[in-house]
């Protein structure tokens, strides 16, 4: 690096840090939303710039994905839901289907030991049709679910084969069998008893729901909780999502006025 080179790097370096604890200091100084929800996309097309191949790609989206944990941590989130992979995604290449299964497997076994998880009382649940998982990543995902299933004060959800018409589908499914059962009656059906019929019963519906990557779309996810979550959409590709971008996210949320259609 020349002499030049290393001197504008230091001022960019040092705005950069300015202008990140600037920020901070304003996030700080409001609530923050309790339940964040992210889409996290743009793996492929991160690695195909930087050069790398797509499966560099997906481990660097994971790398990511354990900084955002520490960031809701840092700033008072409680509750993190992540769109991992989506029951279309099955219809991707079998090599890539399979290096995912193998990511998920790692995630899911560093979680169920990890101290953190155990310190901050992190509940984890995974949504989604858990039935189409390899049978070793539904052993994994009852093991760390039981393991944190008494745990309230933060609250992480992996969304893995997962569809929001399905999962909307798989909620009237069950609350028509209990009104063949005679449980319940048809009239006592109401968006409360829908919602506890969602796989996110156990936490309230997000406050702000994020995707990275530059698309401008939700793509089936959570379709039924984000009827009044604030939407924010970024240019940047997940592995490259940086604690500035996620607390430009967090500052437009704490900037904007909720009217829940009033």
């Amino acid at each position: 690096m020349t002499p030049q080179k290393g001197i504008s790097k230091i001022i960019s370096d040092t705005a950069y840090n300015t202008y990140e604890a600037k920020l901070e200091r304003e996030v700080m100084a409001y609530p923050p939303p309790n339940h964040v929800a992210i889409i996290m996309d743009g793996n492929r097309r991160f690695a195909k710039e930087m050069g790398l191949a797509s499966t560099s790609g997906h481990e660097k989206g994971r790398e990511k994905l354990e900084e955002v944990m520490e960031w809701c941590q840092e700033l008072g989130i409680k509750v993190l839901t992540v769109y991992a992979f989506s029951t279309e995604n099955f219809n991707r290449s079998s090599d890539e289907v399979e290096l995912l299964m193998e990511l998920f497997e790692d995630s899911l076994r560093s979680l169920k030991d990890e101290k953190r998880v155990h310190e901050e009382r992190i509940r984890i649940k995974v949504l989604g049709n858990l039935d189409l998982l390899p049978d070793n990543i539904q052993r994994l995902i009852e093991e760390v679910e039981d393991v944190t299933k008494d745990y309230d004060s933060n609250f992480y959800n992996i969304a893995i084969a997962y569809g929001g018409r399905e999962e909307l589908v798989h909620a009237f499914r069950r609350i028509a069998a209990k009104v063949e059962e005679g449980c319940i009656k048809a009239d006592e059906i109401d968006e409360d008893m829908i919602s506890k019929h969602m796989y996110t019963s156990h936490v309230p519906d997000p406050d702000l729901v994020l995707r990275t990557s530059g698309e401008v779309r939700i793509s089936n996810f959570l379709l039924w909780q984000m009827a009044y979550s604030e939407l924010y959409f970024t240019d940047v590709y997940w592995p490259g999502f940086r604690r500035i971008d996620f607390m430009r996210a967090v500052r437009t949320y704490q900037m904007r006025q909720r009217r829940y259609g009033v």
